[in-house]
């Protein structure tokens, strides 16, 4: 059995309604059967392997990083439930997790790539005209926070994500979400005037 739907992200980053609902007919189908699972796999690989190319910046490691995560999530199909997110949300979150054991085991440090435009969203978000020397101090106060934090900033500012997909991929609420970014600039906000 083969199903297509047409599932052309309406954003790099973004879904429709009519998308996610798309998207969840693909589970159910490839939760009844496993060959059914390559559309959904078609569909995010491009994301995933991005998400995940962006924190490490070694495409070897990223294409053997994204097929685990696949792996697992074909592996735990069975299991998944909608909870009013969407699946690509779920997909991340393994993702997230896959990264975050990686870096634990080989104690590697985790890439964010600051020439993405993000810099100046983050500046202006901070308060701060951008300059040359404040993007070293940016960067400098960046390297100061908890990995946990640096996702979230990095997910809102240079990979462009709103705040309800960035709540969604961490599983929490959206609000919780924003509260977290607020406190996160503000810490910033903290450390770069001690500079």
């Amino acid at each position: 059995m083969i199903i297509t739907i047409n599932m052309k992200a309406t954003t790099a980053n973004h879904q429709s309604t009519e998308q996610i609902n798309a998207g969840m007919e693909l589970v159910k189908a490839a939760q009844n059967d496993p060959r059914c699972f390559e559309p959904l796999y078609t569909f995010y690989y491009k994301r995933i392997v991005s998400y995940i190319y962006h924190r490490i910046e070694s495409k070897e490691e990223a294409f053997e990083i994204t097929a685990q995560v696949f792996y697992k999530a074909l592996d735990n199909l069975p299991k998944y439930k909608a909870q009013g997110v969407p699946f690509s949300a779920w997909l991340f979150r393994i993702a997230s997790n896959e990264l975050n054991q990686i870096f634990r085991k080989n104690k590697s440090v985790r890439i964010v790539d600051l020439d993405t435009g993000g810099t100046l969203d983050l500046m202006v978000s901070l308060e701060e005209a951008k300059s040359e020397q404040q993007d070293e101090q940016l960067f400098a106060v960046l390297n100061q926070l908890e990995e946990a934090e640096m996702e979230l900033i990095d997910m809102r500012f240079f990979e462009k994500r709103s705040f309800k997909e960035i709540a969604d991929i961490i599983g929490m609420n959206e609000s919780a979400c924003k509260i977290k970014v607020y406190r996160i600039l503000e810490k910033l906000k903290k450390k770069l005037i001690k500079i």
